[in-house]
């Protein structure tokens, strides 16, 4: 059995389907993790959920932001695309709700003590030990499941921007869920820096990627991730980034984990650049 990790597909149908191809993957004895992001940018949305929800237990997603958007639109019940969305169809389905419904039981933070491994969407602040991430995530998705209309336009915003554990409520959700689905940059303080979005060799002084800050809690943990496009694959102490920027005209990028020292990613190219906009 081989378990391979997935960077953001974001509706990169076809390509996820000829990276499979290459790895000559089964689904009867083989394993994907997704990073998150599965939809939205790219054409096929709708084609990517329907198949890798018919994958059953041989797959497993993380939420992205894309993911939490899309589930935000369903539950406005209102048109909201943004500028560059390709979500109209994944709303239109006659399968929507039991997409939707697959969709929002998703995990925030996977692991499997058996290839040693944790999958998050996009970062961990300095404060959070493993422990203390697994609780947050159970925390959000419960939250998820049971959440009331009103709950995606509150979910969204920028603070707060630093860890407290007296957090609660909906100022706790935001902060877990900015960190699991949105974070790329902090301070050495652990101040979360949503609006950086670059490399980090772009960055201010002050502003480091968040696998990079010293003492971090959650170092040791091995863990893959994606969200970071423009930092594309990095693998540093332990931390594996898998964004490649397939639907921005990069890669598809796939990674071997359930070996002691994973091999090279194997990357499938886009057939173009399909979007354009922010990510």
């Amino acid at each position: 059995m081989a378990v391979y990790a997935i960077g953001d597909v974001q509706g990169c149908y076809d390509e996820l389907r000829r990276l499979l191809d290459r790895l000559d993957f089964d689904p009867g004895r083989d394993r994907l993790w997704l990073t998150g992001d599965l939809v939205n940018r790219g054409p096929g949305s709708l084609a990517t959920l329907r198949f890798i929800r018919g994958l059953g237990d041989a797959a497993v997603t993380v939420l992205g932001n894309h993911d939490l958007h899309l589930l935000a639109l369903a539950a406005q019940r209102k048109s909201a695309l943004r500028p560059g969305d390709t979500l109209a169809e994944t709303l239109a389905a006659p399968d929507r709700d039991e997409l939707l419904h697959w969709l929002v039981r998703r995990p925030l933070l996977h692991e499997d003590s058996t290839v040693d491994f944790v999958m998050i969407h996009a970062g961990l602040p300095p404060q959070w030990d493993l422990p203390l991430a697994r609780s947050l995530a159970r925390e959000v998705e419960s939250a998820l499941v049971n959440a009331e209309p009103d709950f995606y336009s509150r979910m969204y915003g920028d603070e707060p921007a630093a860890w407290d554990p007296t957090l609660a409520g909906m100022d706790r959700l935001r902060f877990a869920i900015n960190c699991f689905t949105r974070l790329r940059y902090c301070t050495a303080a652990g101040r979360l820096l949503m609006k950086l979005k670059g490399p980090p060799d772009t960055a201010p002084p002050h502003a480091l990627a968040w696998f990079s800050v010293p003492g971090r809690r959650s170092h040791g943990t091995r863990i893959v991730f994606g969200h970071w496009s423009a930092l594309g694959f990095r693998a540093d102490d332990g931390v594996y980034s898998l964004d490649t920027g397939c639907v921005w005209g990069g890669s598809l990028t796939a990674l071997r984990i359930d070996t002691a020292l994973p091999a090279p990613p194997v990357c499938q190219p886009c057939a173009g650049s399909l979007a354009v906009g922010a990510d």
